[in-house]
């Protein structure tokens, strides 16, 4: 079975779209997850990437699945496939925790990375595109300096004048930021070197010239960013939502998942990252491990996230699979799915066992429980209809 990719930026994409669907994408927020249209994904040229029809039976004794109250179900019968957001990147804040309010702006009294960072990329921000979605969320990985915390009067009054400090991963760019502060140009150096895109939406042509160069990329704003950004070549990500105060749903899969996933993973001989992600930031620097600069070893760092929509399919998983990660069984070759992140929905305990063992290893797409996927270029994939 074949894969099928699309860019998000085809012509022939945007004219199969009707005149009102592309006024409700010009009317959303680019931080904010759009509704799911089938459409981006329905078309493309076909990639081969190996894919299997349904989960294998688990061989372990997993968590029992849990069970909801009426209301609250999870839906069973419509089709995942193309049921995944449409965005260019993910924006992940290391905060340490695992779990935050509904709304993750609000957070620390609304002194937090998300929130500077839709203000920036948000419906009304100076920065915002309908067309380049970026998806900015909360992950429960620490960050690699931790963030200043009061716990006195005095603490608070310091931390409002002091800028806090946390750790970014961007994917699917595969890159990791181990350290940005709150300072409002550091922030701004963020978005313009690493989250504008490269080229523009052809809906863009007729905007005034001053308006598409606000709107590009500008590589050098990087020089901004003190603690400078990072490839991830050999650590796979798995990324489970979690988000308790949006939905008890997720808040209840998100946990039972992320210890499924640590202890599937460690059977299959995988080495767990629990600390700070690639580089650890302090004066011994050059001892800390750093996965990166093994040939042939990787890991694998599970973590909670915030909402990504569809709490309905719960639980929500997506796998991050880097660039550099070779087959598991022959490192000459690359992972079938390298540069690759596959959502998957429906996720209950007993299939943990099977992705780690089918799409982690093996590099095989579980077509039961797949909502979508992406390249690190930015194409959207899907199974053929």
């Amino acid at each position: 079975m074949l894969l099928r990719p699309l860019r998000q930026t085809s012509r022939v994409a945007t004219a199969a779209l009707s005149a009102s669907t592309r006024r409700a994408c010009a009317q959303r927020s680019s931080n904010v997850a759009p509704s799911f249209l089938r459409t981006y994904a329905a078309r493309g040229a076909p990639a081969a990437f190996p894919t299997i029809d349904t989960c294998p039976s688990p061989t372990c004794s997993c968590a029992p699945t849990p069970s909801f109250p009426e209301g609250f179900e999870i839906d069973h019968t419509t089709p995942l496939n193309g049921l995944m957001p449409n965005h260019a990147q993910q924006v992940l804040i290391c905060t340490g925790k695992d779990d935050w309010p509904s709304k993750i702006e609000d957070d620390d009294n609304g002194q937090n990375h998300a929130a500077m960072l839709r203000d920036l990329i948000g419906r009304r921000g100076p920065y915002s595109d309908p067309f380049h979605n970026i998806s900015v969320l909360n992950v429960s990985f620490p960050p690699s300096s931790s963030p200043s915390s009061a716990s006195s009067p005095a603490d608070q009054e310091a931390t409002t004048t002091t800028p806090k400090t946390t750790s970014i991963y961007l994917l699917p760019d595969f890159k990791y930021v181990p350290s940005l502060s709150s300072d409002p140009n550091h922030v701004k150096a963020l978005v313009k070197a690493h989250l504008l895109p490269e080229k523009l939406h052809p809906v863009h042509n007729h905007s005034p010239p001053a308006k598409r160069e606000a709107l590009l990329r500008d590589p050098s704003y990087a020089d901004m960013l003190p603690g400078g950004v990072r490839d991830i070549r050999n650590e796979v990500i798995v990324l489970i939502c979690g988000h308790g105060a949006r939905d008890q749903r997720c808040g209840v899969y998100g946990p039972l998942l992320r210890s499924e996933f640590e202890t599937r993973l460690a059977e299959q001989g995988q080495q767990q990252q629990q600390g700070p992600g690639i580089e650890v930031l302090k004066g011994a620097a050059e001892k800390a491990v750093d996965l990166e600069k093994k040939k042939g070893v990787w890991g694998a760092r599970v973590g909670l996230i915030s909402h990504i929509g569809g709490h309905k399919f719960a639980g929500n998983v997506i796998v991050y699979i880097p660039p550099g990660l070779k087959s598991y069984d022959d490192s000459d070759v690359p992972h079938p799915l390298a540069g690759h992140g596959i959502w998957y929905g429906r996720v209950e305990p007993k299939h943990v066992e099977g992705i780690v063992k089918e799409t982690i290893k093996k590099g095989n797409v579980i077509k039961e429980l797949f909502r979508g996927g992406i390249t690190q270029g930015g194409e959207i994939l899907r199974l053929p209809l």
